[in-house]
């Protein structure tokens, strides 16, 4: 899984220079991306407590007082690596609010918009890269709990507050009645990936096929609550109504 050791170090290239000898502003900026990516490779081929700033450094082609300045020590760069995948993990959830924000919740039926996102879901937060930050994270947490909290309010809590308010249009749309988007959300990501999620993570991973089956179960079980019965005309939410109480 990734790149090895030797992949990951290339050909020296010319770094263009301002005058004075320091990085001119996108040379800098291409140096930072490449000691992330490089950052990225080490930390999930061999793990946290084997990864050095040292390997790093040289990996990347910069020098170990760069990295320090940049980040401060070890745990510093792991937590930029941990910001960029996140986001990265974030994107198919804030697309789909996007999206719903400006198209009318009648294109395309709310399973199928569901099952689409649960889909880009497990494919993002159940494959190898994923789960190996989740097994990193859960071995550092007791030792580093400010990586930890990073991970949930940078991850977990943005991964819900913006699937609230993918909730949020389809309830405003009538398409669904919730009484808490938020909580909504929490079971919905729960019900979708937590269990495929924490299963990788343990070493049991489902294959693809099972994986995708038992979400689109478990999303059919979670639009029994939000739709009613069959038949059931939708209930459009009064003006007043909150939705998402503030937290």
């Amino acid at each position: 899984m990734g790149l090895t050791a030797t992949k990951v170090r290339a050909t020296k290239r010319n770094v263009a220079k301002s005058r004075g000898g320091r990085p001119t502003r996108d040379a800098a900026i291409e140096r930072d991306q490449r000691l992330i990516e490089v950052a990225t490779r080490l930390f999930l081929d061999r793990g946290f407590d084997a990864t050095s700033i040292d390997a790093v450094a040289e990996a990347a082609r910069v020098s170990k007082p760069t990295v320090y300045a940049q980040y401060g020590d070890k745990r510093g760069l792991f937590a930029a690596v941990l910001r960029r995948e996140i986001a990265r993990w974030l994107a198919p959830l804030a697309a789909a609010a996007a999206e719903m924000h400006v198209n009318d919740a009648s294109d395309g039926s709310v399973e199928q918009r569901l099952t689409s996102l649960g889909r880009q879901l497990l494919q993002l937060n159940c494959g190898d890269d994923a789960i190996a930050f989740s097994r990193i994270l859960t071995a550092q947490a007791i030792n580093f709990p400010e990586v930890a909290k990073l991970a949930v309010d940078e991850g977990w809590s943005k991964a819900v507050s913006t699937t609230a308010v993918f909730f949020d249009h389809l309830v405003e749309s009538g398409a669904l009645e919730l009484e808490d988007t938020t909580i909504a959300a929490e079971t919905f990501l729960n019900m979708v990936v937590g269990h495929t999620h924490r299963m990788a993570t343990f070493g049991i991973p489902m294959d693809l096929e099972t994986a995708e089956r038992r979400m689109e179960v478990s999303i059919r079980l979670f639009l029994a609550g939000a739709l009613g019965p069959p038949g059931r005309a939708p209930i459009l939410p009064k003006a007043s109504q909150r939705r998402r109480p503030a937290r």
